[in-house]
Parts: structure tokens; C-alpha cells; sequence
């Protein structure tokens, strides 16, 4: 079911708050929003969208916060491409995560070094930085195109993984260094029991899959279930999400969590967090002034988990 709230787009999920405002953030482009709560407030991290721009030229991320999820308190850009000697364009989607009193911000870009998008990592001593180049050098950079899109989880024994990949979906373990990979890089293996449709390389053009994932991974575990969301069906995008006992699967597909919907973009980037008793949802849309497809805006909505703890489609 598909509902309207002030003329916004909506999930099939209950009612967002009263007073909040979508899009959160009125006066930037906000795009790829990536949420984490640290103590009373939630903090959302976002790329950035130039005005007019015909294509994903960003060269810098934002950092907003709230205690109400109501008012937002902007924190300006503390990292941008500017942080890192090897990147020189597309400042892509991006989460941060905090550890030991430090707070590891894991971001793409594209990279002089190698001509493809690579993964690097960016700390500070507080969540709105200053932030700073971790490591001096990529985390990851093979030359692929495919290094985008990192989302990080620690899970409950400590262990951190880091999740990215268009169009395929590609993880690691980090050591607790939080800097660098326990083991190799390793592949998941799409099907369509996992994820509506097998790797892209195995599909089939005269076949109709239920559903297939695309890009915008973003990953959480909750009550002994791993949750693995992301932007789906190709272009335009909706959001779909698996399962799995663990984050190494196997997986299971789960359905859409936003079904297309007139969102004014044709991507799609989601981030879910817990605050202060509620459960929210946040994703993007092209709906501000002059906004579209390059010009996005970051949303959101609470919603309820049903009580096996999937999403409410």
C-alpha cells in the first residue's frame, strides 16, 4: 500500500512524525543518506549534489544533526575530495561508524592512482570531525568501477564488516583497526532465491526476474538477523532488501521496502537507524526547487518492524 505525506513520498510503513519536514534539509542537495546515533543525537551523513549539475559531480560530504528528528542542526562539510591526495572527482555515497571513541567515515571516489572508483577512510575524535585522511592511500583500489557504495556494521562480537559493489556485492571483514581487511575480499553469490535474480552475468535477457540488486548497499543486524537493503530493479530504482543468519548468507529475498514511487530521481540510497525508542528510515528524492536525478535530497520516515522483524511491505 502507498500513501502521501505532505505531498512527499511515503514507504507502505506507518506514519513518519507530525512535524517533521521532508526533505530534511532545505537549503543544500543532499544525496545518499547515511544515519548514525551517538549518544542523544542522530547524525546524518550525506554527499552532496552541485546545482545544475548534468551528472553525479560531487566533491564533497555534509554532516547534519538532530535530537527531535524534527530540527536539524547543519555541521557544514567536513570532508571532501580535497581530504584525500589520491581522489579527484565523484565524492559518492558514504557511512560513518564510531569505535572506541573514534568515528571512521568510509567514502568512494574516483582515484588518480588507478583511473577507477576506490574506497577510502576518513577518522575523527568527534562525529562532525575534523576529519582526516586515515590511511594516506586507499583502503581499496583495484582499478574497478565497481568500488562504491561502502555501508559498515560491527556486529555484537565485534567483528566489523564493510559491504559495497555495483553491480556486484562485494564484502570484507576489517580488523579492529577498523583500517584494514582480516582475510580477502570476497564476492556474494546473487541468486534468485537471494536476491530475485542470479549475477549479472548469469542472467538472461528474455527472462523476467522478480527483482535483482543494483547498488546502494546498506547493512545491519538486529535480533540475531542480518539485513542486507539496497537500490534495485536497475534504473529507475526502488528499495529492496535480504536476510541472512549471517552476513556471509546465505540470503534470502525479502521484497521491495519503497516501491517506485514519483520520487523525481531515478536512483534510490537508503540508510536505516534506531533513535530514541523509534525506528527510522531515511532515502533520498529530487523533490526540492530545481532538484531531479542529479540534484537529490535526503528524506525520511519512521516506521515499525513487524514482530518476525521484516519490513513492513
Amino acid at each position: 500500500m502507498k500513501k502521501k505525506l505532505m505531498t512527499m513520498v511515503i514507504l507502505a510503513m506507518t506514519l513518519a512524525t507530525a512535524d517533521a519536514q521532508n526533505p530534511i534539509v532545505q537549503t543544500w542537495y543532499t544525496s545518499d543518506p547515511a544515519p548514525m546515533v551517538c549518544g542523544d543525537k542522530i547524525y546524518v551523513y550525506t554527499g552532496h549534489d552541485e546545482d545544475n549539475a548534468d551528472f553525479f559531480w560531487m566533491y564533497e560530504w555534509r554532516v547534519y544533526s538532530s535530537s527531535d528528528m524534527v530540527n536539524w542542526t547543519d555541521h557544514g562539510s567536513p570532508l571532501s575530495l580535497r581530504s584525500f591526495s589520491w581522489a579527484d572527482d565523484r565524492a559518492w555515497a558514504a557511512q560513518t561508524i564510531e569505535r572506541n571513541g573514534k568515528y571512521y567515515w568510509y567514502v568512494c571516489a574516483h582515484s588518480k592512482l588507478t583511473n577507477g572508483m576506490a574506497i577510502g577512510v576518513a577518522v575523527a575524535d568527534s562525529p562532525t570531525g575534523p576529519f582526516h585522511d586515515a590511511l594516506g592511500k586507499p583502503l581499496l583500489d583495484n582499478g574497478s568501477w565497481d568500488n562504491i557504495d561502502p555501508t559498515v556494521f560491527i556486529d555484537e562480537g565485534g567483528q566489523a564488516w564493510l559491504f559495497w559493489g555495483n553491480p556486484t556485492i562485494n564484502y570484507a571483514k576489517l580488523n579492529s583497526d577498523m583500517l584494514s581487511f582480516d582475510g580477502e575480499v570476497k564476492q556474494v553469490n546473487q541468486t534468485i532465491e537471494g536476491f530475485g535474480a542470479p549475477n549479472v552475468k548469469e542472467r538472461q535477457k528474455d527472462v523476467k526476474y522478480k527483482d535483482n540488486y543494483t547498488e546502494g548497499p546498506w547493512i545491519l543486524k538486529r535480533n540475531s538477523l542480518c539485513y542486507l537493503l539496497y537500490a534495485a530493479g536497475g534504473v529507475p530504482e526502488h528499495i529492496a532488501y535480504s536476510t541472512a543468519p549471517s552476513f556471509e548468507g546465505p540470503w534470502t529475498y525479502r521484497g521491495e521496502i519503497m516501491p517506485l514511487e514519483d520520487t523525481k530521481s531515478f536512483t534510490n540510497h537508503c540508510g536505516v537507524a534506531d533513535f530514541k525508542g523509534h525506528s527510522y528510515f531515511f532515502y533520498h528524492t529530487g523533490k526540492l526547487p530545481g532538484g531531479g536525478g542529479f540534484g537529490r535530497s535526503a528524506a525520511v520516515e519512521e516506521f515499525t518492524y513487524n514482530p518476525d522483524g521484516t519490513f513492513p511491505l
